[in-house]
């Protein structure tokens, strides 16, 4: 069977380096010759827009699915008849931050409070509701921070937050939160569904420096909570493949802050730390095939390397260290690797973790 596979950064690089083993094929399709993903299975290197070599290729695909939601949902690869998962139905609800926000509140999901801005006049009214500090995003394109400018004054507001507001943006409440959580779940084409523990996450300048899962020191109701919320998103957009939900933990209550319809940075500590990857689940489930268990082989932490790689022996020489080179150039902010680390005891766990983290610039 055969993957198309829209995007070729790191996630589409994982998903076919997860699907060999299963004896999967891959095409990936991007428009850079330098997608890292191209170097572990055939690249179209093409534009998403552009069908002059569409046709051909997509009779020999299986199923097409994609590793970031920025890719335009009116695509000719997301438009033909080869099944696409996740459907892009629910693409294109994650792809706006609005519609994402919307779809919580039908499913009486609780968010921080958000309104619409369109205008200057919009986000005045919406700043003297939410009051400061508050949240200004735009709701497309935005990722890794990228898109959000937190007004703390009037100031900032005169100027739209940095900003413009001549394209569609949103103004959210600043949620001063316990801890950054995340849920992972996967549903088959089947209508078999899984989840994995919660995954507690740390963030800098907007970028996911560290996950480690399963929470520690969480009530069971918080799981039990966090499922929930994913069933019925699952069960609402007929999903199909890996989904992320991001939360705002304040005591026992959870947040829904965002989603993203594929497998997902807070995830990666699966490959080694669960009996079954995020990556392998989501081919799994967008061919139909039986769901892997989620169970946790033990504690698990991951660490992202930002910018560039300290030396591979050095990272090595940490005990129980996995390192993930994603054969990326380095360049500030760029995301080139990740460490895993699993282990039984949470302290010497969080031990190595810092030994990662000592080796970072």
């Amino acid at each position: 069977m055969t993957v198309g596979i829209l995007g070729g950064g790191q996630l589409g690089r994982m998903l076919a380096l997860a699907g060999y083993p299963l004896g999967l094929r891959f095409v990936i399709v991007d428009p850079s010759a330098e997608a890292c993903a191209g170097r572990v299975a055939p690249l179209l290197n093409q534009d998403y827009l552009d069908p002059s070599r569409v046709t051909d290729t997509l009779r020999s695909l299986d199923v097409v699915t994609y590793e970031f939601e920025n890719v335009n949902s009116d695509s000719p690869w997301l438009c033909g008849d080869v099944p696409v998962y996740p459907p892009t139905a629910a693409l294109r609800v994650m792809q706006d931050r609005l519609a994402e926000k919307t779809l919580f509140s039908e499913l009486g999901i609780d968010t921080p409070d958000y309104f619409a801005v369109d205008s200057l006049t919009d986000l005045h009214d919406a700043i003297a509701r939410t009051g400061f500090p508050a949240v200004l995003k735009t709701r497309r394109f935005g990722y890794d921070g990228k898109g959000q400018y937190v007004l703390s004054s009037s100031s900032d507001v005169a100027d739209g937050g940095g900003l413009s507001t001549g394209r569609p943006l949103i103004l959210e409440s600043f949620v001063r939160f316990d801890r950054e959580l995340s849920i992972i779940a996967v549903r088959s084409a089947r209508g078999e569904t899984a989840f994995y523990p919660l995954i507690e996450n740390l963030h800098r300048d907007g970028i996911l420096r560290r996950s480690v899962a399963p929470v520690p020191s969480a009530p069971s109701s918080l799981q039990a909570n966090a499922e929930a919320i994913a069933a019925r998103i699952l069960e609402r957009l007929s999903y199909v493949g890996v989904l992320a939900i991001e939360f705002f933990q304040l005591g026992e209550k959870l947040l829904a802050n965002e989603m993203a319809p594929r497998v997902h940075n807070s995830g990666h500590w699966t490959i080694e730390g669960a009996e079954t990857s995020q990556f392998e689940n989501h081919l799994r489930a967008i061919l139909g095939l039986p769901l892997g268990s989620t169970a946790a082989r033990g504690l698990a932490g991951m660490v992202n390397l930002i910018g560039d790689i300290p030396r591979h022996e050095d990272i090595l020489a940490i005990r129980g260290a996995h390192l993930h080179a994603y054969d990326k150039s380095p360049k500030p902010g760029r995301k080139v690797g990740h460490v895993t680390l699993v282990c039984e005891d949470r302290d010497e766990l969080m031990s190595r973790i810092s030994q990662v983290e000592g080796l970072l610039v």
